[in-house]
């Protein structure tokens, strides 16, 4: 029997940026299911342009959240090589390949503005 874990998928918010207003991020799907071994992909897209200030998080039960990766594309240091970045501008997506069962959780995109993005 194969067993499949769900990838809970959120959305931080709104996020305020200069004068300009509010910068909505909409990420999904909202949730999969996948088999370990699988490659999945989350999509976050920016109602404006945000250059590469775009940060994914994820966070597991219990736990503060984890960031995996930094400006669109840099991976944390310590995050394994199976968690990737891509994308600028409005359109941004965290592929995670060969799922295993640890990475279940909630997986967020969030957007720091000129702030380094927070790591607790």
């Amino acid at each position: 029997m194969r067993m499949s874990l769900t990838l809970l998928l959120a959305t931080l918010g709104l996020l305020v940026q200069d004068s300009s207003g509010e910068i909505i991020l909409t990420q999904s799907p909202k949730a999969q299911s996948v088999v370990p071994g699988q490659t999945v992909s989350i999509r976050c897209k920016a109602s404006s342009s945000m250059g590469s200030y775009l940060h994914w998080y994820l966070q597991k039960p219990g736990e503060s959240p984890k960031l995996l990766i930094h400006y669109a594309t840099t991976r944390q240091s310590g995050v394994s090589n199976r968690f990737s970045g891509s994308g600028s501008g409005t359109d941004f997506t965290l592929t995670i390949s060969t799922v295993q069962i640890e990475d279940a959780g909630v997986y967020y995109c969030l957007q720091s503005g000129y702030s380094y993005p927070f790591t607790q």
